[in-house]
């Protein structure tokens, strides 16, 4: 269910990406260009429009990249595609061409500018960081659960993702060093009964052999 919504957010992205953050990008070019030189950008409202569109599309993006609880898939995918296109674009600008929708359009126009300043390949290796991340791809409870019961083990007694003789793991043939006489005490475990062995009786001399033994009346002990 967490990697459908991953990708259910990859195509919210990658929507974000072709219209908002192109027609900001045309658009505050436009504007930027019409402004007469020293005037202020402050005081033209679509400007200031296009610049919070930029600036929505990339905190969406940098959000899907850096939340842990976010499948790597909401930023992965927009960024693989990204990625995929920057490299047929320098392989064949035609063909990279070809692929963009709605050339005619504003979101076209500008989607097609990006990529070719190469704008869209940048973004697109930071999206897809997550997906090189072995922690993304778990979720929460099962992270929990691993550090609550540790690494598992094989019928071999050997633990899964524990390399021996790294982070205080003993290595193979290692023997053990001495125990902790506390460590039960911290962990709740209560030390289970023991019985006292039997003191083993001395032997017996030869000279206490050859004396003979007398026994006492009932009830005294020698």
């Amino acid at each position: 269910m967490r990697h459908l919504t991953g990708i259910v957010l990859a195509i919210v992205m990658t929507a974000a990406l072709f219209c908002a953050a192109t027609w900001g990008y045309v658009r505050f070019l436009a504007q930027s260009s019409r402004l007469p030189a020293g005037a202020s950008l402050l005081s033209d409202h679509h400007a200031l429009f296009a610049l919070g569109a930029l600036a929505g599309t990339g905190l969406l993006a940098g959000i899907l990249i850096a939340a842990p609880r976010i499948s790597p898939l909401a930023a992965g995918l927009p960024g693989l595609l990204l990625v995929g296109l920057s490299v047929l674009y320098l392989v064949s600008v035609r063909r990279a061409d070809e692929l963009i929708p709605l050339r005619s359009h504003v979101f076209g126009t500008g989607f097609e500018t990006l990529l070719a300043r190469g704008l869209l390949g940048a973004a697109g290796l930071a999206m897809i960081v997550p997906l090189f991340v072995p922690s993304r791809w778990r979720s929460r409870r099962s992270a929990e659960l691993a550090d609550e019961f540790g690494p598992d083990g094989t019928d071999t007694g050997e633990l899964v993702g524990v390399v021996p003789g790294f982070g205080g793991m003993p290595g193979p043939g290692a023997s053990a060093g001495p125990a902790d006489p506390t460590a039960p005490a911290r962990m709740g475990i209560q030390p289970a009964p023991f019985a006292v062995p039997a003191r083993p009786a001395a032997p017996a001399t030869e000279n206490q052999a050859a004396l003979p033994r007398r026994s006492g009346p009932p009830g005294i002990v020698y």
